[in-house]
């Protein structure tokens, strides 16, 4: 070895050594048995235990009856190792899309002696996907994989990773993982990409096929549309008889209305804003 070159070797060797130890430690594997539900982080690879997730009882839920049972069963099955298929909860803003999917999984996971995890992947982690499936392929839980307000805008290749992922690529879904999602679109992308896609290209149908099809991927839709007054009514008294707020009809008619007309809308999110300002006014903790 020539002379510099021996110099050299050992000024190399304290250089890695160093950069070993400013380069982070790999992340320690996630311990399921810490909770039900986490959250991917893309930028470290790791599942952060959430112990107290914000959600309502399912029987607080009105108004999506059918939409409740439809998923309910569909987890049911998933979780008792039957198939089911990904879903996509579309619709109105407000109309307890993401609060059916955390309900939902409360319900399957306390039958199923917590097997069943939740695990929140955010809208900008979806090129992530593959490694998080990595992560959960071996694992011998289930894993209910959520995105809430799932959409793709102009020029945004994202939506290619959940693809492969729907239809399971060259390795498959694994039998242990699904996938549901929610969104104020139906197909996810918003209508003037997709008309200006047809607009400008030879071949129209096959331009937005590629988009288009992405919701096609899911096997279960549930459509979510705004509650009539009735429902509103009903999904407000629903939670006055469970936390104990003594009112008389008449009297929350006149009030949940008003508030309603002030907000110029009807629906979960505006029950339960009502229900927070009402139980405070009349000092119950909720």
């Amino acid at each position: 070895m020539p002379a510099n070159d021996a110099n050299l070797e050992p000024l190399l060797t304290r250089i890695a050594e160093a950069l070993e130890r400013l380069a982070p430690p790999p992340p320690a594997a996630a311990d399921l048995a810490a909770a039900d539900a986490f959250v991917w982080h893309a930028d470290t690879d790791h599942l952060q235990a959430v112990t107290a997730v914000n959600r309502l009882d399912l029987g607080l839920l009105h108004g999506i009856d059918r939409n409740r049972d439809i998923l309910l069963e569909n987890t049911r099955r998933f979780a008792a190792g039957l198939p089911a298929n990904n879903a996509l909860l579309w619709g109105a803003r407000g109309m307890g899309k993401s609060s059916l999917v955390k309900s939902v999984h409360a319900a399957v996971a306390a039958d199923h002696g917590g097997a069943l995890k939740l695990v929140e992947i955010h809208r900008e982690d979806i090129p992530s996907l593959p490694r998080l499936l990595k992560h959960l392929r071996d694992r011998s839980s289930y894993f209910l994989l959520f995105c809430d307000d799932l959409s793709f805008d102009h020029d945004d290749t994202s939506y290619k990773s959940l693809k492969a992922v729907l239809d399971g690529g060259i390795e498959g879904r694994p039998e242990n993982v699904i996938f549901y999602a929610t969104s104020n679109r139906r197909h996810l992308m918003p209508r003037d990409m997709m008309e200006n896609e047809r607009s400008t290209a030879i071949n129209p149908s096959e331009a937005v096929e590629e988009k288009v099809s992405l919701s096609d991927r899911f096997g279960l839709w549930l459509g979510f549309h705004n509650c009539s007054q009735d429902e509103f009514l009903t999904m407000i008294r629903g939670y006055c008889d469970h936390f104990g707020i003594g009112i008389d009809d008449d009297a929350l008619r006149a009030e949940a209305i008003e508030w309603s007309m002030t907000r110029g809308a009807r629906n979960g999110r505006v029950a339960w804003q009502f229900i927070q300002d009402l139980a405070g006014r009349r000092k119950v903790r909720l």
